[in-house]
């Protein structure tokens, strides 16, 4: 009788440890008498029914392989429901490759794709996903993170403190944009721990759509409050996400916005940290205020880098019990660690009803480790606009108290 087969690939961006989801998983494979196939390039080839880019695991190819970054693997975006041939392409191809099981790394996207394989394959083909992506805007259970997230964030946050002390050494201020499609959760994780001045995320604005004027004023404001306390320098970090909830007329004013095969603004083609630059110079040089902005994008030096030990040790885990599920005889769940024990969470259980997509956890605005982050920013809040305080902000500009309410008040209910 010839051997079962596990089938492995990765898709959407890369995070730190998918090296080790794969290790894991091809080490406990090989161990229970299976064939291990690396399907290269995520769903790229499987797309077209190109079941040719392949690679065979065993144990030497991968026993080290979890202490390095990126993915031997390779990745890549492609929609494997982006229609219903591509699906069934994808299907032929496994099937064609002789794969009993398939674990499938990756995020949202990635997800909802090995979601709608295994609908169609059930009874015959295993299926079992692992969460990654750098965003940790995965709906996992216990607020546990997504394996990538910890170690961007360590490596993020020492390029933000560089930062800090650039901008104080240099006298200027950086507007960071940082990794974050849905949630802000790395903003605000790299804000908070590195004590950055501020950070704007998509989460702190009410209903789907999010004004530029407003974040242009919130990061003037803040730059303005620094100068009434006395500091000429400051780190902004803002989650990239932000660009995504632009209003189609203010994307349209962008240049070179493109989407991805799902559909996404790909947001490194949208120049948000520019934008934000010239805006805010803009609003302050009509205050009367001098200050140096420089932008700095955050994100593709975090994804490739060697994972810290917290995600050595959780993609491990990851990937061992996504084959024991799949040995179990069971399909169609995403893999999750809780208080130590492999956790599977149905496909089903993971979808949207609104949507019929995979759910998308986002930073509690509500939460007290939300309020804490707040509470050790610099920006403009209620009590500011209230004497003593008004007084001292609005000598910094070319107003007057009651103009500098009525020009940066407007927006306290949205801010709080």
């Amino acid at each position: 009788m010839d051997r079962k087969s596990l089938g492995i690939l990765v898709g959407g961006g890369p995070a730190p440890g998918i090296n080790g989801v794969i290790a894991a998983a091809t080490i406990e494979a090989v161990n229970n008498g299976l064939r291990v196939v690396g399907i290269l390039d995520g769903y790229q080839h499987l797309a077209q029914g190109d079941a040719s880019h392949t690679i065979e695991l065993g144990i030497d190819d991968v026993s080290r392989i979890h202490l390095t970054g990126g993915s031997i693997l390779r990745t890549s975006r492609t929609n494997p429901v982006k229609d219903e041939e591509t699906l069934h392409n994808c299907i032929g191809a496994l099937r064609e490759l002789g794969v009993h099981y398939l674990i499938a790394i990756g995020g949202d996207d990635t997800t909802y794709g090995a979601a709608k394989i295994a609908e169609l394959t059930r009874g015959q083909l295993g299926v079992a996903t692992v969460p990654k992506t750098i965003d940790n805007d995965l709906p996992l259970p216990d607020s546990t993170p997504t394996f990538g997230f910890e170690t961007a964030r360590s490596v993020g946050t020492a390029i933000v403190e560089s930062l800090i002390e650039d901008a104080r050494t240099t006298r200027r201020w950086y507007l960071v944009v940082s990794m974050g499609r849905k949630s802000g959760a790395l903003a605000i994780g790299m804000c908070k721990a590195a004590g950055a001045t501020l950070a704007i995320i998509p989460e702190e604005f009410p209903g789907d759509e999010v004004s530029l004027e407003v974040v242009v004023d919130t990061l003037a404001g803040a730059i303005i409050k620094r100068k009434a306390l006395g500091y000429d320098h400051g780190v902004a970090v803002i989650a990239e996400g932000i660009a995504e909830h632009l209003s189609a007329e203010q994307l349209s004013a962008l240049e070179g916005v493109t989407r991805d095969a799902y559909g996404h603004v790909r947001l490194a083609d949208v120049p948000l940290g520019t934008v934000l630059r010239d805006l805010v110079r803009e609003r302050l040089f009509k205050l009367g205020v001098r200050t140096t902005l420089i932008t700095k994008d955050i994100g593709y030096e975090l994804r490739c880098v060697r994972p810290v030990p917290y995600d050595l040790e959780y993609t491990r885990t990851l990937g061992y019990g996504a084959m024991r599920y799949l040995l179990s005889g069971e399909s169609g769940a995403l893999i999750a660690l809780c208080d130590g024990r492999i956790v599977p969470l149905s496909f089903e259980e993971m979808l949207d009803t609104k949507t019929g997509r995979i759910r998308v956890r986002t930073v509690d605005i509500a939460s007290e480790s939300y309020e804490v982050a707040r509470k050790y920013m610099t920006r403009l809040e209620d009590a500011d606009f209230s004497e003593p305080r008004l007084a001292g902000l609005a000598a910094q500009t070319t107003l007057d108290a009651a103009q500098f309410r009525e020009a940066f008040g407007r927006w306290m209910s949205h801010a709080d």
